[in-house]
C-alpha cells in the first residue's frame, strides 16, 4: 500500500469519529495557541518598552544632584543642591558627551483665554529637543537667543494644546504661567506614555533664564534640576567620564560618596527587555506543557482506537498487509491529528494574542519562527506519542486479532 492510500485510509478512520478526533486535538490546539499568544504578547511588551525608552532619547544619561542626610534620614535624589551651572558647562565640554541640556521641572496652572490646565513646566535650552529625540509638530522650538534674552516664549505638548485650545491652532496664542504671559511658539509631536506611566505630552517647555526669573526664582548658582546627556560613545564610558569629572569638580575624597547620581537609561531599557524575555520564555515553557498533555491525549485515543479496531487490523494482516504498513497507518493518523491541531492552534493563538494586545495596548509582532516551531513541535509530539499505539498495532497476531470480540 502506498503512502497516499495509507493517508486516505487514515483520514477515513478519523472521519468516522469526528467528535472524538476533535476532542483529541483540542489539547494540541490549546498548546500551540498558548505558545503563539504568549510569545507574541511578550514580544509586544518588549517592543513597547523599547519604544517608550526611545521616546526618552537614545543613549541618554540623566545627571541629578545627590540626596540630603540628616539624623540618619536620607532624602531622595535631587534633594541636595550639588550641581551647578558650571558643572553643566564642564559636562558639555567632555569629548564623551555629544549633547547636554539642563532640565528644571515644576508644576504650574496654565491659563489660556478660555481654559486652564495643571501641568508640568520644563525649563531647558534648545539642545534638550535633540537629547530627547523629540520633534516639533507645529511652529518652532525656542532658540539660544531666546534663552539668553530670557524671552517669554513657550512650547507646549499635545495634551496641553488640546486642553487649553481644543481644535484651535495654539501657535501665536498667549498662555499665563504663574501670572506671567508667555507666547506659544510651537507644539511638540505626541510621544504618548512613558515607561513609568507618565504622559509625555502633558508638558510646557520654556527657556531656563525665563523660568528662573519669572516662575521659579530659585538659586542662581545651583542647577535645581537635572542634566540630560546624549553620549557620544558607549553610555557606560560616558557615565564613568561624567562621574570622574564631577567628583573632581566637587573635591570629593576617595572614600566619600558621590553627591550626585548618573542614571543610564540604556541600561534600564536593556534590563526591562531582558526581564520581558525571561517572562516570555517562562510563559512559552508553561504553554509547551499543554502540548505534551495534548500528545498524551493523542496516545490514549490511539490506544483505544487500536483496541476497537483489532479485528480490522487482523483482517488486513491476514490478507497480506505487512506490520510496517499497519504501523504507518496509525502513525499517519496521529500525525494528522497533531498537525490539524497545530494549524487550528495558530489561528487560535493569533486571535487570542490580538485580543490581549488590544486590551493592554501592546503591538502584536507575530514571529514566523515561533509559528513554524510550534507546528513542528506539535507534529513531533504526534509522532512521538503515536508511535507506541502504532507499534502495538503492528505487533498484533492476525489469528488472535481475528478472534477478538
Amino acid at each position: 500500500m502506498n503512502i497516499f492510500r495509507t493517508f486516505m485510509v487514515a483520514l477515513t478512520a478519523l472521519a468516522r469519529t469526528k467528535t472524538r478526533s476533535f476532542l483529541t486535538v483540542l489539547g494540541v490546539i490549546i498548546g500551540v495557541g498558548a505558545v503563539i499568544a504568549m510569545v507574541s504578547i511578550g514580544e509586544g511588551a518588549k517592543a513597547r518598552v523599547a519604544a517608550q525608552f526611545e521616546a526618552m532619547g537614545t543613549n541618554t544619561l540623566i545627571v541629578s544632584s545627590g540626596s540630603t542626610s540628616a539624623g540618619g534620614a536620607r532624602g531622595g535624589a535631587g534633594s541636595r543642591m550639588s550641581l551647578t551651572w558650571e558643572d553643566l558647562d564642564a559636562v558639555r565640554a567632555l569629548p564623551e558627551v555629544a549633547l547636554a541640556a539642563p532640565q528644571l521641572r515644576g508644576n504650574a496652572q496654565i491659563l489660556s483665554e478660555t481654559s486652564n490646565w495643571q501641568t508640568q513646566v520644563n525649563a531647558t535650552t534648545p539642545e534638550w529637543l535633540e537629547v530627547r529625540a523629540w520633534k516639533v509638530a507645529a511652529g518652532d522650538f525656542f532658540t539660544t537667543a531666546d534663552v539668553n534674552a530670557a524671552r517669554k516664549v513657550a512650547v507646549i505638548g499635545k495634551t496641553v494644546a488640546v486642553n487649553l485650545f481644543a481644535d484651535e491652532d495654539p501657535v501665536g496664542k498667549t498662555v499665563r504661567i504663574d501670572r506671567t504671559p508667555f507666547t506659544v511658539v510651537g507644539v511638540l509631536e505626541s510621544k504618548g506614555t512613558s515607561a513609568f506611566g507618565q504622559d509625555n505630552d502633558d508638558v510646557v517647555v520654556v527657556p531656563t533664564k525665563t523660568y528662573l526669573s519669572k516662575v521659579s526664582r530659585g538659586n542662581a548658582r545651583y542647577l535645581a534640576g537635572q542634566i540630560m546627556v546624549t553620549a557620544a560613545v558607549d553610555t557606560t564610558v560616558t557615565k564613568g567620564a561624567i562621574e570622574e569629572l564631577l567628583r573632581t569638580r566637587h573635591k570629593l575624597r576617595a572614600d566619600a560618596e558621590d553627591d550626585f547620581s548618573v542614571r543610564d537609561l540604556t541600561s534600564v531599557a536593556k534590563a526591562q527587555a531582558e526581564s520581558a524575555s525571561t517572562i516570555t520564555s517562562l510563559l512559552a515553557g508553561v504553554a509547551l506543557v499543554s502540548l505534551l498533555v495534548g500528545g498524551i491525549g493523542i496516545m490514549n485515543i490511539m490506544l483505544v482506537s487500536v483496541t476497537e479496531r483489532t479485528r480490522e487490523i487482523g483482517l488486513r494482516m491476514a490478507i497480506g498487509a505487512k506490520p510496517g504498513q499497519v504501523r504507518m497507518q496509525f502513525l499517519i493518523e496521529a500525525l494528522v491529528l497533531s498537525v490539524a491541531g497545530g494549524l487550528l492552534g495558530i489561528v487560535a493563538g493569533i486571535v487570542a494574542g490580538q485580543y490581549m494586545a488590544n486590551r493592554f495596548g501592546f503591538p502584536l509582532p507575530i514571529r514566523p519562527d515561533i509559528v513554524v516551531l510550534a507546528v513542528g513541535v506539535s507534529a513531533a509530539v504526534g509522532i512521538a506519542f503515536g508511535f507506541f499505539p502504532a507499534h502495538r498495532a503492528s505487533r498484533l497476531d492476525p489469528i488472535t486479532a481475528l478472534r477478538h470480540e
